[in-house]
């Protein structure tokens, strides 16, 4: 497949996932459907990046509480890549609040809370670039060969969907 039939987006496995040892369920979930990971990091993020992060919900009455959660304990930050990303990684996400979100998602499964949802992903492919500049320096995002693209992808007609 061509880089430019593929499509990046960012991830974030939330405080809540990290503290309720999730990270690697969450992970195998987008491994397994046949996401790229091209990044990942677990760290703390500043209040300050969190309010840029979030900056669209300043003023909300959940905002403040979602940067003290937010840039309390670690997190994990990844940059996945698939055909589709953004919108598969969404459904696959669920829901935004837990109680929500149907079963076979990752809220869906492990979440019941509106605040406490385990994770973020970009709602759009434009969204995803400005997110994971955000979060990652340049140098920390690893483009390289997917054997499995052959495997995950119908290659064999030189079709990319």
């Amino acid at each position: 497949m061509s880089g430019d039939d593929m499509q990046r987006t960012l991830i974030i496995l939330k405080p809540d996932a990290v503290q309720r040892r999730l990270v690697g369920e969450i992970i195998r979930r987008f491994e397994q459907k046949g996401f790229q990971i091209l990044a990942t990091k677990l760290t703390t993020i500043p209040e300050a990046r969190i309010r840029q992060h979030y900056a669209a919900h300043e003023g909300k009455d959940f905002y403040e509480p979602l940067v003290r959660y937010m840039s309390d304990r670690p997190l994990v930050l990844m940059v996945l890549q698939a055909k589709n990303a953004v919108a598969i990684a969404r459904r696959m996400m669920g829901k935004t609040f837990g109680c929500d979100a149907v079963p076979g998602t990752i809220r869906g499964d492990f979440a019941l809370s509106n605040r406490f949802n385990l994770i973020h992903g970009s709602d759009s492919p434009e969204a995803a670039n400005k997110e994971i500049a955000l979060f990652f320096a340049h140098d920390e995002v690893h483009e390289y060969p997917d054997a499995m693209d052959m495997w995950i992808y119908d290659t064999s007609t030189g079709e990319t969907v």
